[in-house]
């Protein structure tokens, strides 16, 4: 009754063209996500299967693999809706009658923006909080499925580098550089397995510790090593060895704080990408926190690429005279798509590469494609 009444407060002209363009939406949304999951899940969910993996557990790890196809598939399925939709009322001169009662092109395409904008919403949602936390569980999901003990907290090859100022000698001037490297086999309920670090924070001298495990203490602010060796490298060629039954080292939290952050900065909420950058900032590796900040802001772009597809698939189906088939919008749309995203990873690698600011490198892709958007507008207008 309250969506009956909603609906009603929208102008009619706006009704007429959503109910044109949301049938093909609907339709090119579940084709894109069913083309995603059977390439990217389905044909390997069914391997496992013939090793042994129990059906039901297959069918959980499709359900927790559908958002992230389902969020890649939204941008698409913009682009092909309103290509396809504006085509057909253009061949069939709807809307050339609309122009001749003074109705302008831009107000034509005004419904697609709206609803582009919204799927914008949609997929900013979907990406950092519903995805994110099903692709944890379909990794949970998957383990378990192949025989694997889960732990509430674990993680595999937890990597930490710590940039600094390199203490110097008498003989040399201090400088920055890789001070530690931290490395672990596994993570698990707050501890750290099989532990290797290579500490360099004083020149002439290389230092490596290998323990058991290593505990974060957060008294002292310190690591504590369990069960482990110490091997120093001496200026004048020299070894020292020192084994121990414990020894706290001097270290930050990074490694613990690395530990419970996603390896892959997709899987990651922004608030869990903006800890990592920090993390990384921290620990002078400039490099990562930059790939991490460009990371970041296409956390926001990815969505607009809505909005941007709505604008040009509108603009090109209203042109007058147009014609397009559904089997052309989609070849049509598959290019238009490929262009995009084909400038968007080139930005991303200047920002990444510090040629751009993060914020240019994420945000000057969807600027050009809006102006190029706005150009086919005016071109339709005419």
């Amino acid at each position: 009754m309250i969506f009956r009444s909603w609906l009603r407060r929208i102008p009619l002209l706006d009704r007429w063209l959503l109910r044109e363009i949301v049938p093909p939406l609907l339709f090119a949304v579940a084709a894109f996500t069913v083309l995603g999951l059977s390439i990217g899940v389905m044909f390997e969910l069914a391997r496992q299967m013939v090793d042994g993996m129990p059906a039901l557990i297959a069918l959980q790890l499709l359900l927790l693999n559908t958002p992230r196809f389902l969020v890649l598939s939204l941008p698409m399925a913009t682009l092909f809706a309103t290509l396809l939709a504006y085509s057909k009322l253009s061949a069939n001169s709807e809307l050339t009658a609309l122009r001749s009662l003074g109705v302008s092109t831009v107000r034509l395409v005004v419904p697609a923006i709206v609803l582009s904008a919204l799927l914008t919403a949609l997929t900013l949602l979907f990406n950092d909080v519903i995805v994110p936390h099903a692709n944890t569980q379909a990794e949970i999901a998957l383990q378990r499925g192949i025989g694997r003990a889960i732990a509430t907290e674990q993680g595999e090859d937890i990597t930490f580098t710590n940039f600094g100022r390199i203490q110097g000698t008498a003989a040399q001037k201090s400088s920055r550089g890789l001070k530690q490297l931290f490395y672990s086999r596994r993570f698990e309920n707050g501890e750290m397995l099989d532990v290797t670090v290579l500490d360099f924070s004083r020149a002439g001298y290389r230092q490596m510790l290998v323990a058991d495990k290593a505990i974060w203490d957060p008294d002292e602010a310190k690591w504590e090593f369990v069960d482990g060796i110490s091997l120093t490298l001496n200026p004048n060629g020299s070894t020292t060895r020192l084994a121990f039954d414990r020894q706290f080292y001097p270290l930050s939290s990074g490694p613990l704080q690395v530990a419970k952050i996603p390896d892959d900065a997709n899987n990651m909420t922004v608030a869990q990408a903006r800890m990592a950058e920090r993390i990384e900032s921290e620990a002078g590796n400039t490099k990562a926190a930059r790939k991490l900040r460009v990371r970041i802001q296409e956390k926001f772009t990815f969505p607009m690429a809505c909005v941007v597809f709505g604008l040009i698939g509108s603009s090109l189906g209203a042109r007058p005279g147009s014609r397009t088939s559904r089997s052309q919008g989609f070849g049509i749309s598959i290019l238009l798509i490929l262009g995009y995203y084909a400038l968007s990873v080139s930005f991303s690698s200047f920002g990444v590469s510090g040629v751009l600011t993060p914020f240019l490198a994420a945000w000057l892709p969807v600027a050009i494609s809006i102006a190029a958007g706005g150009v086919l507008l005016r071109q339709s207008s005419c």
